[in-house]
């Protein structure tokens, strides 16, 4: 009987899944139970529960949030803080479409041993906006014009950064330093050199450092991390991951809040140490377009597919980048591209061999991303026995060649066009999606996960992860050896594209190899 990839996702539809996984020929009966528990037991696959962490007790943690834009917002709703307006949309939202889960879904969420006393923000109406929302009888929030002022008022133990990226290093280095926690998002850092001296404030301090990547969370990657150490795959030679965004959030045409002008912005503020430049309402909401604040694709969106990759191979920083691309869907005025193509060359990495030894060694990471087209191109680690493809669920498909699945491939119990197994945490689970953008970000497993048959925002969890490791101590998913690595292949990548050559590191010495007569952060904050 033929059986198909369109056939399976028609079985899946309908299918419900006992635990969330399934295996080969489930859809059609292609197989005997005798034969998928041969395959499974073959596979030796344990799909990964949440992680089991301490409690938050004692005296609430006080945090402050620096940047409440549209990711800033998100975290503090991660955090059980949601606006009144939010709020009030989602009750609309509930009232339209009894369906709409969003509101159930904050309403359930665990509550965290917090206080959200502090807001930094260099638009008034967004400062005012969180200590209207988040303020009670019991906790005013308090409105600090300076990261700086709200770091040394002893009035806080912990930082949230949620700004452009050209503030990130420099008030997570001066909380640090001051022993204030710090959770920042990505990238973490804007340049080379500020990586180097957050590394260095990171690990003096006793404050603990977590960045933003939330997918650490995600299930299905715990599972996938499982799936790799133990060969299932074989030699991986190619990861091949993409960005497809098409709308104009999704390219970073962001909406001008109708109450922005030179009183209600602190101009200065926000440009920090970005070349002095005139009042520009387009840069100040619209930001992740120029090199000067942002770093474009290659630190804002490679970033969360190099991460998620790099969690569950474990690859670190790649031997060398090339990568290049250019603004061929949204000229705007910006300088950051808006097409881009990365190749990122491990040639000493190996997850392990079925064949003879010494015949296979090396990877590339393939990363391609347009903001012109919005077609979901799926995430792939390819390796000479199997197939997997990565996202909110992840599934395996054995590779006619394979040494490993030889014999079951020749009696076909196995067969290249059926996957093996599939691991879908979320199955039967009805996901709201409200865009375009948001369904990008839910099929790569940036925006929840599912336990226990309930849909979990992956972000409360990457935050309760840091929050309890302040109260109780313990390893964090994303900490500095992490965000080290993210950044300077974020900034290998930009090097690379701005400069039209391959930029190469040195592991030995920890250092980009250097170019005769190239500054490289110079480089990296050219807006030419």
């Amino acid at each position: 009987m033929k059986w198909t990839r369109r056939d399976m996702i028609k079985g899946l539809a309908g299918l419900p899944i006992v635990g969330g996984i399934w295996w080969a020929g489930a859809s059609k009966g292609l197989m005997t139970n005798k034969e998928r528990s041969e395959i499974l037991e073959q596979l030796n696959i344990k799909p990964s529960l949440s992680s089991a962490l301490p409690s938050i007790g004692g005296k609430p943690i006080r945090v402050g949030i620096v940047g409440f834009g549209i990711r800033g917002e998100q975290l503090c709703k991660s955090l059980g803080f949601a606006t009144k307006e939010w709020l009030q949309n989602m009750e609309k939202a509930v009232e339209k479409n009894p369906k709409h889960t969003a509101l159930k879904d904050f309403q359930a969420q665990d509550k965290l041993n917090i206080n959200l006393v502090a807001v930094c923000d260099a638009f008034d109406v967004r400062a005012e906006n969180v200590i209207a929302s988040f303020s009670t009888k019991e906790n005013t929030v308090k409105r600090y014009k300076t990261h700086q002022e709200m770091i040394r008022s002893g009035n806080v133990d912990a930082i949230i950064i949620a700004t452009p990226d050209h503030w990130h290093a420099p008030m997570a280095i001066d909380a640090l330093e001051n022993g204030v926690h710090v959770y920042v998002e990505k990238p973490m850092t804007h340049t080379i050199e500020e990586t180097y001296r957050l590394r260095e404030a990171a690990e003096k301090s006793s404050a603990l450092l977590m960045v933003g990547h939330q997918h650490r969370q995600t299930l299905s990657f715990k599972t996938a991390q499982d799936i790799v150490k133990k060969g299932t795959l074989g030699h991986v030679s190619m990861i091949q991951t993409n960005t497809n965004r098409n709308d104009d959030n999704g390219a970073w045409n962001y909406s001008i809040h109708e109450e922005a002008n030179e009183q209600t912005i602190d101009w200065d503020l926000f440009l920090g140490s970005a070349p002095k430049v005139p009042f520009n309402k387009n840069h100040f909401f619209r930001w992740r377009k120029w090199w000067a604040y942002g770093s474009g694709l290659s630190g804002d969106l490679l970033t969360h597919d190099y991460d998620r990759l790099n969690c569950v191979m474990n690859m670190g920083i790649p031997d060398s980048i090339t990568a290049s691309g250019g603004i061929y869907t949204h000229i705007d005025g910006r300088n950051v591209p808006d097409v881009l193509q990365v190749n990122m060359e491990f040639p000493n990495f190996s997850t392990g061999s079925s064949q003879e030894k010494g015949k296979e060694k090396g990877m590339t990471f393939i990363y391609s991303a347009t903001l012109g087209n919005g077609f979901s191109r799926p995430t792939l680690l390819m390796g000479h026995d199997a197939t997997m493809e990565l996202g909110n669920k992840l599934t395996i498909w054995p590779d006619s060649r394979s040494t490993k699945y030889e014999t079951m491939l020749k009696s076909n119990k196995m067969r290249p066009s059926n996957p093996i197994f599939q691991y879908d945490p979320g199955a039967n689970i009805p996901d709201a999606i409200s865009s375009a953008t948001s369904q990008y970000f839910a099929d790569k497993g940036l925006m929840w996960t599912y336990i226990n048959g309930s849909r979990v925002d992956s972000t409360f969890l990457h935050l309760r992860e840091w929050l309890s490791g302040i109260k109780n101590g313990g390893e964090l998913s994303c900490g500095i050896k992490e965000g080290f690595e993210e950044a300077i292949s974020a900034h290998m990548t930009g090097l690379s594209y701005k400069l039209g050559r391959r930029i190469d590191w040195d592991s030995s010495n920890q250092v980009i190899k250097p170019i005769e007569g190239i500054n490289f952060d110079e480089v990296l904050l050219s807006n030419a």
